[in-house]
């Protein structure tokens, strides 16, 4: 389920980034706070570890940085993506030449996973508000029926099952990832592992 802390009057995004953190992270929409659900099983690990594979490919080359839960205020928004996805060139960096820890930019490709208490049409209008904002690329992961919807700018979303090749990057071009490449982090090799 997901809250929604609904104010007297609609709070401004300045007042809301200086609440406190949430746990789960809560997100700026259009002066209204909602807090996301907590992560569970299938969300978690297809997650973390779509979020590594990512990292695997983009890091060593400097293309692109995955990070999970990370706080993205762009557009008059605060979104927290599940997993947000920056070419390495707009990577923020600090005075000190590391990583910034705010984040004031869309990420380039944006990744939500669908938790079964989530509405999908909140989940969804994220991913096209991050469109509209110029992010290259949004998947939208439904552990439920194995389907990943995909959003670029200026087409209309594609739905994909099993076999069929994802959309990614540009700079990750040489990488291909099918939608049963996604939904295998959750197979019968992790079972078996757990079952020893």
């Amino acid at each position: 389920m997901t809250l929604s802390i609904e104010p007297q009057s609609k709070l401004s995004l300045a007042a809301f980034l200086n609440l406190p953190e949430t746990e789960p992270a809560s997100e700026y929409i259009d002066g209204s706070v909602y807090q996301k659900p907590m992560p569970q099983g299938k969300h978690s690990l297809i997650q973390t570890e779509f979020a590594s594979t990512i990292n695997q490919q983009g890091k060593p080359r400097k293309l692109a940085l995955a990070l999970t839960e990370l706080r993205c205020t762009f557009g008059g928004r605060s979104l927290v993506p599940d997993i947000a996805v920056f070419e390495w060139s707009r990577i923020p960096v600090d005075e000190n030449g590391e990583i910034a820890n705010r984040f004031e930019s869309h990420p380039d490709w944006v990744i939500e996973i669908l938790s079964p208490e989530q509405s999908p049409n909140r989940v969804i209008n994220k991913i096209i508000f991050s469109i509209q904002h110029q992010t290259k690329l949004g998947w939208f992961i439904d552990p439920q029926d194995r389907s990943i919807m995909v959003f670029q700018p200026n087409q209309l979303p594609e739905v994909k099952y099993d076999s069929d090749m994802l959309p990614i990057l540009n700079v990750l071009s040489d990488w291909q990832v099918r939608v049963a490449d996604i939904f295998s982090f959750l197979g019968s090799s992790l079972l078996g592992m757990l079952n020893q």
